[in-house]
């Protein structure tokens, strides 16, 4: 569904806060080869580019896709970030509030810049957790386990809120599950290329035509 070849291209930025999993996405998406034992490092930027098929019955459409530096608490965008691209991939770690928070920093940002061109966004949480599941605390109540993932769900539900106000398309994927992140990309690829509508001068030469017989 994915691969990596050149075509024409749009320009997709993927960022968010430091440590969210943007690089673990994108290096699932496009290679399938992250597992939990996959030794991720900070990224500065890199550039990964997909054919992606919209499953229109056209031709594959290309996305280059940047992965940006993950950004640190209070620390902003940087601007030449808010003009190139054509496209824009939010992502936030759901267990961390914080990174949710970022996402929303970073779209007043690029709505700011956007110059009245409409720009479409995805966001995206990334529900791999940061470390291996462990098991529960004999001495921790039921109750209290069970309560551990309220805060979880309770931001997924303001993330959805939120994205609904802003009329954002709202994902929830996982680094691991690569077909989790196929959606996302193929519906944002089809944003950027919409089909082109067909000419109507051949309707309106047979309508003349029709016309110019009746009057006759």
């Amino acid at each position: 569904m994915l691969t990596a070849k050149i075509g024409k291209v749009s320009k997709v930025l993927v960022c968010g806060a430091k440590g969210v999993g943007k690089t673990a996405l994108l290096e699932q998406l496009i290679y399938g080869n992250i597992t939990l034992e996959s030794e991720m490092h900070p990224t500065l930027e890199d550039i990964y580019v997909a054919s992606v098929d919209t499953g229109r019955g056209g031709p594959r459409e290309t996305l280059r896709i940047y992965d940006s530096a993950g950004l640190r608490s209070r620390e902003q965008l940087p601007r030449h970030y808010l003009f190139f691209p054509d496209g824009y991939v939010l992502v936030y770690d759901p267990t961390d509030p914080q990174s949710l928070d970022m996402v929303g920093e970073i779209k007043v940002d690029i709505d700011k810049n956007k110059e009245k061109k409409e720009v479409p966004i995805i966001v995206l949480a990334n529900m791999r957790s940061k470390r291996k599941d462990t098991p529960p605390s004999p001495t921790q109540p039921a109750q209290a386990q069970n309560n551990l993932a309220d805060p979880v769900e309770s931001i997924l539900k303001r993330a959805n809120d939120w994205c609904s106000r802003e009329r954002i398309k709202h994902y929830t994927v996982n680094a691991m599950e690569r077909p989790s992140l196929y959606e996302p990309f193929i519906n944002l690829c089809a944003r950027l290329h919409p089909p082109q509508t067909k000419s109507t001068f051949p309707q309106l030469r047979q309508v003349m035509q029709k016309t110019q017989k009746t009057e006759a």
